[in-house]
């Protein structure tokens, strides 16, 4: 549609669709924002409550450990009595950091503080004499009743702030009302103004009718163009892409030899000339050979880690031992490595290296993907050849997931699609939550397996 003459034609139209979608948006987006700070200062109200309410409660349930302790001399009763400790001053850490900025608030709850202390200063306190076996002194103390006192300016001092948080539980209840109808009225008149637009819009249909068929065959050709366009340039992206992916196993390629030819050499050298050091001191330094045993372990772990690099950066296996065993060695590591039981049935297949290097490097994502997401217990890894086709299927028993749904995750499954089908495969993916996953490539083979 030629945008310019519909404007022309219904010069009202825009303009009017223009502040009503603007308007909409923007009373949107405030009644959102604002209902979400209204219910978030009522959910911390509500936090705070409950907060006050079991600060109260710790106290009581501390007494009560105290009291158990007193009479019974057990203390298994100062379990709960050390625990509702904890939670007092979990709970007096919270307020103070909510009622920050309240000087009401504050005020209150610094006497809370105090009055908090007080209590658990005298629980302390006869705790500490019955242990010391002062009974009659400990008598004296309950019967005085100060510990009521200090209770009952704890509840006072806690519906204190408890009717605060009620006067500001009010507020927000309040302000989200408003903001609830303030969005209710500015959709009816957003309503009634895109009513009015699509009034203004519907009169002018028919000019646009016959515009459209105007415009068809213009959209049509720029469309084609665009196909072409599209086409073309998805094609060198992914010749592009298939370089870079080749360039980076090059690349790997190229650093495992470094780091085998010259890691390795300077490796090993150290761990002779350890060799040779230790021959010379045996008898004569027993704590330098200790050293000199923890360094030759410490250059075995190096040797060690190195190897594991150089094989994550180009398995070596591959190249010398062929698919089959690079797939069943993958597997074998997989299960020390997870846990998780790998039933391999692998047959010979004729397959270029470069594909070879494809179908391992997929099967060593799919495992890393189900180690670290399918929480399975078991895997399949199938390999076999129907005549000029190769076929690999990687299966778990884990959780699964929902395909349709898209997650950063898929990138890697992403990464495999590409890698496959730039060497003529297919990649399908079959799961779904609770079921597992299943993960088929199907490329085609360098050469008809022999019968």
């Amino acid at each position: 549609m030629n945008v310019v003459t519909v404007i022309k034609r219904s010069p009202l139209v825009f303009p009017l669709a223009c502040i009503a979608a603007v308007a909409l948006v923007l009373i949107s987006e405030g009644s959102y924002w604002q209902s979400i700070n209204g219910l978030h200062d009522l959910e911390n109200e509500r936090d705070v409550r409950e907060r006050i309410l079991g600060l109260e409660r710790s106290l009581l349930d501390a007494e009560s450990g105290q009291r158990g302790y007193l009479l019974t001399q057990n203390k298994d009763y100062l379990v709960p009595y050390d625990r509702e400790i904890a939670n007092i001053e979990s709970a007096f850490k919270s307020l103070d950091a909510y009622y920050r900025d309240g000087p009401a608030e504050i005020a209150l709850l610094r006497q809370l503080h105090k009055a908090a202390a007080a209590k658990l200063s005298e629980l302390a306190l006869t705790i500490r004499l019955q242990n010391d076996g002062r009974s009659d002194t400990v008598t004296d103390l309950l019967r005085s009743n100060i510990g009521k006192e200090q209770m009952e300016e704890v509840r006072a001092l806690s519906g204190k702030l408890l009717t605060l948080s009620s006067v500001s539980l009010a507020e927000s209840r309040l302000a989200l009302r408003r903001t609830l109808m303030l969005s209710r009225t500015g959709m009816a008149l957003l309503a009634a103004l895109s009513l009015l637009s699509l009034y203004l819009y519907l009169r002018h249909a028919n000019l646009n009718d016959l515009h459209q068929q105007e415009l068809k065959h213009v959209i049509q050709a720029e469309r084609d163009g665009l196909a072409a366009e599209v086409a073309l340039r998805t094609s060198e992206l992914s010749e592009l892409t298939k370089h870079l992916l080749t360039a980076r196993e090059d690349e790997r390629a190229r650093l495992a030899r470094d780091l085998h030819d010259e890691l390795g050499a300077l490796l090993t050298s150290a761990k002779l000339d350890a060799a040779r050091i230790r021959s010379r001191l045996v008898g004569t330094a027993p704590e330098a050979l200790d050293r000199l045993a923890h360094l030759v372990e410490t250059l075995n772990s190096s040797i060690a880690l190195g190897r594991r690099i150089i094989e994550d950066l180009r398995p070596s296996t591959l190249s010398n031992l062929g698919l089959v065993a690079a797939l069943d060695i993958l597997a074998r590591e997989f299960t020390e490595r997870s846990g998780i039981e790998v039933v391999c049935t692998l047959s010979p297949v004729q397959l270029d290296p470069e594909t070879e290097l494809v179908v391992y490097r997929v099967v060593q994502e799919a495992t890393t993907n189900i180690s670290k997401y399918a929480k399975a217990h078991q895997v399949w890894l199938d390999l076999d050849q129907v005549g000029d086709t190769v076929h690999v299927s990687v299966r778990d028993d884990g959780v699964g997931f929902d395909s349709t749904r898209k997650v950063n995750s898929t990138f890697g499954l992403m990464g495999m699609r590409f890698r496959v089908e730039a060497e003529g495969g297919t990649l399908q993916l079959t799961t779904a939550p609770g079921q597992g996953t299943r993960l088929q490539v199907t490329l085609p083979s360098a050469m008809p397996a022999h019968a």
